[in-house]
């Protein structure tokens, strides 16, 4: 299944998984689902050999700062802009304040290169008894979102062994909540199963998800206040 269309970005495939197939609404807020996709950028960056973070022993979530491994661009516009934004940061940004500077307008860009790139279609509703219209966006096959869906799935089930993109997939799926919408019995033990694996992979990119999951607490709490 997965041959038969090319490997979106992490944070493409985020944004597909966090919408319903059916309305394009999303499942969870859309500034949280910002922040995962943040992290998903970082994420690929890291593992393309772009970035790093360095050493320190700062065990807060998102307290370790990102520099450039490689200064060379990957040839996708969102991740060659944050490839820039760390470049001329000074001093050089924490892990979580990057996610949260970068998540502002994230869905939205990533939205539009999603639209641009023929992978969704806007059409418009109408709500309140056909008085209002309003602009949703859905996806033009549903293969852009059940392949991902179905890597997961397997994953979850132990049918697959978790390659890097994947396991990262299943990290910032379990920490946004997004696990329900897998469409698989029990929610808490394929989060517990999925959040199992993505704890085998590399250091950073373990950070990068934690950092995400401080953050989109920090969202949840200012948003009781």
């Amino acid at each position: 299944m997965t041959a038969s269309i090319p490997q979106l970005p992490l944070r493409d495939e985020l944004f597909l998984l966090g919408h319903n197939d059916d309305t394009g609404q999303p499942h969870i807020h859309r500034q949280a689902l910002a922040l995962g996709m943040a992290g998903a950028v970082l994420t690929d960056l890291f593992l393309a050999g772009r970035i790093a973070l360095d050493d320190t022993e700062d065990t807060r979530p998102g307290g370790r700062r990102l520099w450039l491994h490689l200064d060379r661009p990957v040839g996708d516009l969102i991740a060659d802009t944050a490839i820039t934004s760390v470049r001329y940061a000074n001093p050089a940004p924490t892990l979580r304040g990057w996610l949260t500077w970068f998540a502002e307008d994230l869905y939205e860009r990533t939205r539009a290169g999603l639209h641009a790139g023929g992978i969704l279609h806007r059409t418009s509703r109408r709500r309140l008894g056909g008085l209002a219209r309003t602009d949703v966006y859905l996806a033009t096959d549903t293969k852009w979102a059940v392949v991902p869906r179905a890597r997961l799935r397997y994953l979850a089930a132990g049918r697959e062994p978790p390659d890097n993109h994947t396991a990262a997939l299943a990290g910032l799926v379990a920490v946004l909540g997004l696990a329900a919408h897998l469409y698989l019995d029990d929610t808490n033990t394929v989060t517990t199963q999925l959040q199992a694996i993505a704890e085998q992979h590399h250091r950073p990119v373990r950070d990068i998800t934690a950092a995400v999951d401080a953050a989109v607490g920090d969202l949840a709490t200012a948003a009781y206040r």
